[in-house]
């Protein structure tokens, strides 16, 4: 038996211990309902082909389980069709299963937060069963779920699903086990700890998270790199980062989940994805790093679609230069026009008698001739490395609240040479991303090994 009841025809949950069934803007909902499924038993139609299913434990595991509605001593009752389905709600909670709800609200009230076991979270028409919910700060909510029964595959398919809605409706899902087979899932955020005795997870002693909890170190791919390139190449000077297993305290980890210092991640290693928890300080780094190479996205042109190719041009014809005479037309034949190239034209060489430029002039003149090379003007090269330089100052700082501020700074310059490219890029009509990955070069590479 069980008190929640699927309608599959009006996809809504019913819950038969309030009169109105938990739907109030329908009177009269049970008697129509359990009319027309005793309606459908005079007429010996089946009961799986009826229109009621388990909503409770069934389903939140998957399990399409048949049900039919009776009276009894005047309260109501859904009845499930098949034994298996009714044993699957009377299965005792375990010893180390009650064990481990203590000590997680035990060790959430030491640390000053509320919780509770086996809530139910009103979601829309439907609910959220949560083992332990524990309150945390800023309205943080972080929601437990203890697996420590053997079960094979098929029953662990709804843990994603579980996962998701308790994240959607604003609940953090934190699965702890005791088995190595469910830690190794990416379904969720799990942890594990080593299968103990039920005194001994309810005692007051150091209980640690083996798996799930890890540090992020942070190195850069250079010679001396402790750790292979991830992208498979010799050395590719970028920054990376490596996730290493670390044990915690399980009641640390119930505190400061709760009080947003240890968080959830997705941590991609090539082509897998992982779910593992860390420290925030670690979570920001890793979004800085991540947020290095973003691109902002191209902004909308207003003008109408035409089936012209937007492709980048071979050739540009372009007026001649004022400076230039024109060379004289043949008889008969217009007057030719040179092709101007993608790139502007080299600067005039200084005369010989020209006395030597002065520190500020040569640092110009060397911009310059960064600009003569690269076809890119010297604002671009001088945007992208105040971003640059933005970016290795925030690399640098450990103190929180520093590097939001230079985070902020780094953001700005970052919208800044992007904006830059991207006018540069309609004026010449280039490539935009060919711009920018040859204005990266030239700053990261090209002016870093020059020198001062």
């Amino acid at each position: 038996m069980a008190n929640v009841v699927w309608h599959k025809n009006f996809r809504i949950l019913l819950d038969l211990t309030r009169d109105d069934l938990d739907h109030p803007e329908f009177p009269g909902l049970w008697d129509l309902i359990y009319a027309t499924d005793r309606f459908y038993g005079r007429r010996g139609v089946p009961v799986s082909e009826r229109d009621l299913q388990c909503g409770g434990v069934c389903r939140d595991m998957g399990v399409e389980a048949p049900m039919h509605l009776r009276m009894r001593g005047g309260r109501r009752e859904a009845v499930h069709e098949r034994r298996e389905d009714e044993e699957r709600h009377s299965v005792p909670m375990s010893d180390e299963h009650k064990a481990y709800q203590e000590r997680i609200l035990r060790a959430a009230h030491e640390g000053g937060f509320g919780g509770d076991s086996e809530v139910r979270t009103r979601v829309g028409r439907t609910w959220i069963q949560t083992d332990t919910l524990v309150e945390g700060a800023d309205g943080r909510r972080i929601g437990w779920e203890v697996q420590l029964s053997t079960i094979d595959e098929s029953g662990l398919r709804g843990v994603r699903a579980r996962a998701g809605k308790a994240a959607k409706n604003g609940i953090t899902p934190a699965w702890h086990t005791d088995r190595a087979a469910y830690a190794q899932r990416n379904d969720t955020h799990w942890t594990r700890s080593d299968r103990l005795p039920a005194h001994l997870i309810a005692r007051n002693g150091d209980l640690r998270i083996v798996s799930g909890f890890r540090a992020l170190d942070f190195w850069h791919c250079d010679t001396s790199a402790p750790y292979p390139c991830p992208h498979g190449i010799r050395r590719c000077g970028k920054a990376h980062a490596t996730a290493k297993p670390r044990d915690v305290f399980f009641d640390d980890m119930v505190r400061q989940t709760a009080a947003g210092t240890i968080v959830p991640i997705q941590f991609r290693a090539g082509k897998t994805v992982h779910r593992y928890w860390v420290t925030d300080a670690d979570r920001d780094r890793l979004d800085d790093l991540d947020g290095d190479d973003t691109r902002l996205p191209p902004e909308r042109e207003n003008t109408p679609a035409t089936g012209a190719s937007r492709n980048r041009p071979t050739c540009q014809p372009t007026p001649a230069s004022p400076t230039e005479p024109e060379p004289p037309a043949s008889a008969g034949l217009p007057a030719a026009r040179p092709l101007l190239t993608a790139l502007p034209l080299q600067a005039a060489a200084p005369a010989a008698e020209t006395a030597p430029p002065a520190p500020a002039q040569r640092k110009a003149l060397t911009s310059q001739a960064a600009d003569a090379t690269s076809g890119l003007p010297a604002e671009l090269i001088g945007l992208q490395q105040a971003a640059d330089t933005a970016h290795r100052r925030l690399q640098q700082l450990d103190d929180h609240c520093e590097r939001d501020i230079q985070r902020r700074a780094w953001r700005l310059a970052a919208e800044a040479v992007q904006a830059a490219v991207t006018r540069y890029a309609r004026t010449k009509r280039l490539n935009r991303y060919e711009v920018e990955a040859r204005l990266r070069q030239l700053v990261r590479h090209t002016l870093s090994t020059s020198g001062p």
